[in-house]
C-alpha cells in the first residue's frame, strides 16, 4: 500500500517539474528542436545570444545575433548580425541583417530591412523592408518603410512612409513629412520643429528651430536661423537670419538679415565682399537702390510700368531754388570734401524730393529725380 502511494506521488511530481522548467526564460529562448541546449550564459551555436521570453524563438541559420528582452528577434530565422535589446525589439524580423534596435518595440515590424539602427521606444516601429535608416528618439521614423533616412529626436520624421534621403534632427523635425517620391524626399531639417508642417515638399533645407515651420508643399527652399523662412509656402526661396520669416507669397525671393523687414534698430551695417573695385562682366550695369522695406532693386523707366505720363513743364523750376553746397561728413576721419544738397533745404522747396527714415526724419535726397528736373530746365 505504501509503495503504491509513493509511486502515485512520484508520477504527479514529474509533470509538475517539467512544467516549471518550461517556464524558465532560458528554456524558452528557442525551441529544443531548432537549437541545442544553451550554455549558462545564454550563448547558442552560430555565435547567437538570447536572453528573454521567446527571444530568437524561430532561429534556424542566422548567425551573430544578440537578443535581450521579451520576444526580442522572436521571428528571426536566417537574419544575421542583428542586435535587439528591449521588449519586442525586432520582434518580426525574419531575414533582415545588420540591424540594431534598442528600446521597446524598436523596429518591431521589420521583416527584411537591413542596415537599420533604431534607438528609442517605437523607433522605426513600422519599418518593414526599408534599409539604411537611423532613428534615435521616441517614435522617430515610426511609420517609415523606405531607405536612407535619418531621424534624431522625439517623433522626428514620425509620419514619413515613402520619402527617402531625409535628415531630421530635433523635436518633431519633419514630423508630418510624407509623399510619393520624389515628393517628400531629399529634405534636411535641423532644429526643433524644423520643417514640421512639410508633407510633400522636396529638396528643402532648414537649419534652426522652427525654420521653414509652415512650409507644406514648397520646394527648393533654404532657411538658416531660428524661425527663418517660417512663413514660406512656395518655391525657390532663401531666408537667412534669425526671425527672417519670409512671406507666404514669396517665390524666388532672397532675404538676409535679422528680422522679416529691415531692422534698423538692431542691424546697423551690411558688408558684402567682391563688389567694390570690381567691374561688372557685362557692360550694361545699372545702379542698385533700396526701398523702405529693405528690398534691393533698380528703378524701372519703361513706359509699360508708368501711367499719367505728361510733360514736366514748369514743375522742374523748383530746382532753381536749390542751393548746392560743399561739406564734410562728420564720421569721415579723412575729411574728404563732398558736394551735394542739404535734404532739409530740399524738403522746403519740394517735399517729394526727399526720403525719410523709419522714424520719419528727413534722411536723403532723390538725386535721380533732381537730375531729371535739371535736364528739363536745359531743354
Amino acid at each position: 500500500m505504501k509503495q503504491s502511494i509513493k509511486l502515485k506521488t512520484t508520477t504527479l511530481l514529474i509533470p509538475l517539474v517539467l512544467a516549471c522548467f518550461a517556464l524558465l526564460p532560458r528554456a524558452q529562448a528557442a525551441t529544443p528542436e531548432l537549437l541545442p541546449a544553451p550554455a549558462p550564459d545564454g550563448f547558442y551555436n552560430g555565435f547567437n545570444t538570447a536572453e528573454g521570453f521567446n527571444a530568437l524563438f524561430s532561429l534556424t541559420s542566422g548567425t551573430f545575433n544578440t537578443a535581450l528582452g521579451f520576444k526580442a528577434l522572436r521571428a528571426d530565422t536566417s537574419g544575421g548580425s542583428n542586435t535587439a535589446v528591449g521588449g519586442q525589439a525586432l520582434l518580426n524580423n525574419n531575414t533582415g541583417s545588420f540591424n540594431t534596435a534598442v528600446g521597446e518595440n524598436a523596429l518591431v515590424f521589420n521583416t527584411g530591412g537591413s542596415f537599420n539602427m533604431a534607438l528609442g521606444q517605437g523607433a522605426l516601429a513600422k519599418n518593414l523592408t526599408g534599409n539604411s535608416n537611423t532613428a534615435m528618439g521616441f517614435q522617430a521614423l515610426n511609420f517609415n518603410t523606405t531607405n536612407n533616412n535619418t531621424g534624431v529626436g522625439y517623433q522626428a520624421l514620425f509620419s514619413n512612409t515613402t520619402g527617402s534621403n531625409l535628415n531630421a534632427v530635433g523635436y518633431q523635425a519633419l514630423v508630418l513629412n510624407d509623399g510619393v517620391p520624389p515628393d517628400g524626399s531629399f529634405n534636411n531639417a535641423h532644429g526643433n520643429f524644423a520643417l514640421a508642417s512639410n508633407t510633400t515638399g522636396l529638396q528643402n533645407n532648414a537649419f534652426g528651430d522652427e525654420a521653414l515651420l509652415n512650409n507644406v508643399t514648397g520646394k527648393f527652399n533654404t532657411a538658416i536661423g531660428d524661425r527663418a523662412g517660417r512663413d514660406i509656402l512656395k518655391n525657390w526661396n532663401i531666408d537667412i537670419g534669425k526671425d527672417v520669416f519670409g512671406d507666404d507669397d514669396d517665390a524666388f525671393v532672397t532675404r538676409i538679415g535679422i528680422s522679416a523687414i529691415a531692422d534698423t534698430l538692431h542691424q546697423k551695417k551690411c558688408f558684402i565682399g567682391g563688389i567694390r573695385g570690381v567691374t561688372t562682366g557685362v557692360m550694361d550695369a545699372v545702379p542698385v537702390l533700396i526701398d523702405s522695406a529693405g528690398q534691393l532693386g533698380v528703378t524701372s523707366s519703361s513706359e509699360r510700368f508708368k501711367h499719367d505720363i505728361k510733360p514736366m513743364d514748369k514743375t522742374s523750376e523748383a530746382i532753381l531754388a536749390l542751393k548746392p553746397v560743399a561739406f564734410h561728413y562728420k564720421s569721415d576721419t579723412t575729411n574728404t570734401p563732398q558736394f551735394g544738397l542739404i535734404a532739409e533745404q530740399v524738403a522746403q522747396v519740394n517735399p517729394d524730393l526727399v526720403v525719410r527714415d523709419p522714424d520719419g526724419q528727413i534722411y536723403t535726397v532723390r538725386y535721380e529725380a533732381v537730375n531729371a528736373m535739371l535736364l528739363n530746365e536745359f531743354l
